[in-house]
């Protein structure tokens, strides 16, 4: 009996997790035959869960509207994903660092004792990485606007601060999306005004509630987002606060250093096969030596210090190529 209950809670979660499930794939799941598997339906349906039966080659099934609730059922796999999730919540959203640990800790209270050991297994420390400085802070109450007004499909009022002193006009906008990327959270939203696709820094946004009127949305790809946040020069982003910051041309397209760039850096397309990186750090051979890592041609390099802290490194790395035993490894560019 407590393996067929533990089936039925397992054939709930799988039907709660797919919209739709062939009969032999949700079978081959649970690891029972096609008639087992009517009898474990059946069974749900008598406990008051609607499961829809669903034509086609095989039949397959599906969870219904209405009916009772169902539970949280959650598999092992599903369970330890989301205590390895909590502990590593982003650093840069303000005001749930209690909230994630009390959530850790009533999931771990309600795991049977033999997954709870296994999620113990994963206990995560999380270190201190100091690009986390070039992230601005996020309040959670902000992301919690912006993500109701994505939700609920209803414009979003808001006054957005710039690089300049104070805040422009409020603006308002048919959200979309809210994209995270290099460390930093964007908004994706339609200029209401204007009529055209606008990316904001969401530290920047400070909502006015309540929220507007309902808007139809409208479809946007992945490779959308990519082009309105990872190729767009008029996000908002500013270089990170760091002791030393320095802007170079790089030969290479923007998408591939935008991959690459660490978090706080700021990528603006010069052309289809280059674009301007700016990048912070510590000290100027630092910041030269992540320049350097993208292994293509430099040009105008600034400020002077930073062509300074490259012809340094020429320098010092001439030796090796001089005996011998680098010239294979390090070029002879400056």
């Amino acid at each position: 009996m407590a393996d067929t209950s533990a089936r039925i809670l397992r054939l709930l979660s799988l039907l709660q997790a797919r919209i739709e499930w062939a009969g032999p794939d949700l079978a081959e799941r649970l690891g029972v035959s096609p008639r087992t598997l009517r009898r474990d339906v059946d069974t749900l349906r008598e406990l008051g869960y609607p499961v829809d039966a669903v034509k086609g080659p095989g039949g397959g099934y599906r969870l219904g509207a209405g009916g009772k609730l169902p539970p949280l059922v959650l598999d092992d796999d599903q369970a330890i994903a989301i205590a390895l999730a909590l502990q590593t919540a982003p650093a840069t959203v303000t005001g749930i660092d209690d909230a994630v640990t009390r959530a850790l800790t009533t999931l771990r209270q309600v795991m049977p004792a033999r997954l709870r050991a296994a999620s113990e297994a994963f206990e995560v420390t999380s270190l201190r990485n100091y690009w986390e400085f070039s992230a601005p802070p996020i309040d959670v109450a902000t992301l919690q606007a912006v993500g109701s007004a994505i939700r609920t499909r209803r414009t979003l009022s808001f006054d957005y601060a710039d690089d300049q002193p104070g805040f422009r006009p409020p603006t308002e906008v048919e959200p979309h999306h809210l994209v995270v990327w290099a460390g930093r959270w964007y908004l994706i939203a339609r200029d209401r005004a204007r009529h055209h696709w606008r990316t904001y820094r969401v530290d920047r946004v400070r909502p006015r509630m309540p929220t507007g009127v309902l808007f139809t949305p409208q479809p946007l790809t992945r490779d959308d987002l990519t082009r309105l946040v990872v190729q767009n020069p008029d996000r908002g982003d500013t270089p990170g606060r760091w002791q030393c910051v320095g802007t170079a041309t790089l030969h290479l397209p923007a998408d591939v250093v935008a991959r690459w760039a660490p978090g706080g850096s700021v990528v603006t397309p010069a052309g289809p096969d280059r674009c301007r990186l700016t990048i912070g750090g510590w000290s100027w051979a630092g910041v030269a030596g992540l320049f350097i890592t993208f292994d293509t041609d430099l040009d105008d390099v600034t400020p002077p210090a930073l062509a300074d802290a490259f012809a340094a490194i020429h320098h010092r790395l001439r030796p090796v190529n001089e005996d011998g035993r680098g010239e294979n490894q390090i070029g002879d560019r400056g």
